[in-house]
């Protein structure tokens, strides 16, 4: 079904209007030179509610709507643990985790492995995130947002493709992370504002026209089999949801590891104009996680009723946009499009902070060290020269700024053209490619969340038991996988957290790291939160005893 007139222009005032947004809250004032601080961490200035809103704008993209939508559609009511259990885990992160971060100046996760731990880690890290941003995500959410886009306007899916990737590069190719973020809060309204417009249009559906009640009333006399919350073994969907396990098991490694040690998500945080502003976003996208499977879950449920027998289920989402009238339909199209768009750029401009701050600056400090002592070493009296200027020299330190900020631009643009060529080989077979990312993501997570765990909250970890836990949590997850294929891929993952945790300990009791190799400190730091922080959590967890209890 092709857009009718009234959506195209819909889809093209957002296109037209988002990228002028980006452009104009990004664009340099006063005579200033974009530095590396205003490009990649939004000149460390984000207010809470842009903060909040940017982290779900880069969290829910095509992999959630079109996925979570799939999953939903073949799973049930139970896929809803991965968002409401994340509204818990940032609140987590919100009391534990930032204060350290913000309070050592953090700006990515490799730079932190670093400090804490050694050079060699922050290198083998850095090149594994760029290679899982830019060949699992980037091209995960391109490529469901390609069958999205083919699905609902009839553009051929390799168009879609390369016509989403291309503007969301050039979307934050100028302003960075201030583009990103600052702009997000007007994503974030539109994809949940199409999001809930397009569950309750469906639901109205399924209950003959009778309303929202009536349809979720009907959805659960008709399909109750897709509302239990905890699967029992044996359930379709057991493999992937083990039961108690989304409470208190392997969700957890997935969770802390993505929304606490995952740059393209804390990178918002990092650039936090303070701790408490850091606080108060977090405690707001909590908040919108809650309300999230009403976005991304209830269409695919519909579509239970309304389009049995989708093959693949990725299509529940696509399938039921074409319930809605001309209008509605090109604004729902346009939430979508915002979700994909945000996505992408957030993960293109973490791939180029990673690849800028923790590769190419790093690789150009030992390449001029090298040069400077081979100089010296034929000519005593040779000067030496820092890749860093010193800053009281304004020139030479805004030079070496605008290298860093092109060198940023390069590496995003290599990384999407990377993404769009690979899209199609990696995923085109896929049926449920939320739950490919999930299981593959399975294998670094674990080993990830041991060695920042012990990073931020034990002093006698080393580097050596680090590099061990990530080498273990490859290695098990994959052994897992091959010799017990039947052993739910969550339980796997808090198996694997375990055996790693315990040879992260061991090596590090045995392989000591040097003194003064850990630079972070936690000297001064507290953990108390203000008393709106403490409302406001008490308020999620009760939310969610109340949901958990209802659909057990």
């Amino acid at each position: 079904m092709d857009l009718a007139a009234i959506d195209a222009i819909v889809v093209v005032i957002y296109a037209i209007g988002i990228f002028g947004l980006a452009q104009w809250v990004s664009r340099e004032k006063g005579g200033h030179t974009k530095n590396s601080s205003d490009y990649f961490l939004a000149s460390k200035d984000l207010p809470w509610w842009a903060i909040g809103a940017s982290l779900i704008a880069a969290n829910i993209s095509a992999e959630q709507i079109v996925g979570m939508s799939g999953a939903g559609y073949r799973l049930g009511l139970a896929i809803a643990s991965y968002e409401w259990m994340a509204a818990l885990t940032l609140l987590i992160v919100g009391k534990y985790f930032l204060p350290i971060f913000l309070k050592n100046e953090i700006y990515t996760m490799p730079q932190f492995l670093e400090q804490r731990y050694g050079p060699t880690i922050r290198t083998l890290m850095a090149i594994f995130w760029i290679a899982l941003y830019i060949f699992v995500n980037l091209t995960s959410i391109v490529w469901l947002g390609s069958i999205a886009v083919n699905k609902v306007a009839g553009v051929d899916q390799d168009v879609a493709l390369y016509a989403l990737g291309g503007f969301a590069l050039l979307y934050q190719l100028y302003g960075g992370l201030k583009a990103v973020a600052l702009t997000d809060i007007v994503q974030v309204t539109l994809l949940v504002l199409g999001g809930l417009i397009i569950s309750g249009l469906t639901l109205n559906e399924v209950g003959g026209g009778q309303g929202v009640w009536a349809g979720f009333t009907a959805l659960l006399d008709q399909a109750p089999e897709k509302f239990n919350m905890i699967l029992e073994p044996g359930e379709l969907g057991y493999q992937e949801l083990p039961g108690i396990a989304v409470l208190v098991g392997g969700m957890w490694i997935a969770n802390l590891s993505y929304w606490g040690f995952n740059q393209y998500i804390i990178q918002r945080a990092l650039a936090a104009r303070s701790l408490g502003e850091a606080q108060k976003g977090v405690v707001f996208a909590a908040f919108l996680k809650l309300l999230m499977p009403a976005v991304v879950v209830l269409p695919g449920l519909a579509a239970v009723i309304l389009a049995p027998g989708l093959d693949p289920a990725d299509e529940a989402y696509p399938t039921m946009m074409h319930y809605l009238p001309p209008g509605l339909l090109g604004l729902v199209f346009a939430a979508l499009m915002a979700a994909v768009v945000a996505s992408t750029a957030s993960k293109i401009n973490s791939i180029a902070t990673i690849f800028t701050l923790d590769l190419y600056a790093k690789y150009r400090r030992v390449a001029t060290r090298a040069e400077d002592e081979e100089r010296v070493a034929g000519d005593p009296d040779a000067t030496t020269h820092e890749p860093y200027p010193p800053a009281e020299d304004e020139s030479l330190l805004a030079a070496n700024e605008k290298h860093l900020v092109l060198v940023g631009r390069i590496a995003a643009a290599a990384a999407t053209v990377l993404a769009l060529l690979t899209a199609r080989p990696l995923l085109g077979g896929s049926d449920q490619a939320f739950q490919f990312i999930q299981e593959f993501s399975g294998f670094f997570t674990p080993g990830i969340t041991v060695i920042f765990l012990l990073g931020l909250f034990w002093k006698r970890a080393s580097e050596a038991g680090a590099i061990a836990a990530a080498i273990a949590s490859v290695a098990l997850s994959y052994a897992f996988k091959e010799f017990m294929p039947d052993f739910p891929f969550m339980n796997r993952m808090g198996l694997v957290f375990v055996i790693a945790l315990a040879l992260a300990v061991v090596l590090s009791l045995v392989m000591p790291s040097a003194a003064g190799r850990d630079r972070i400190t936690t000297t001064g730091i507290s953990y108390r939160t203000t008393a709106g922080f403490n409302a406001a959590a008490f308020g999620v967890i009760a939310i969610l005893v109340a949901l958990y209890a209802t659909w057990w």
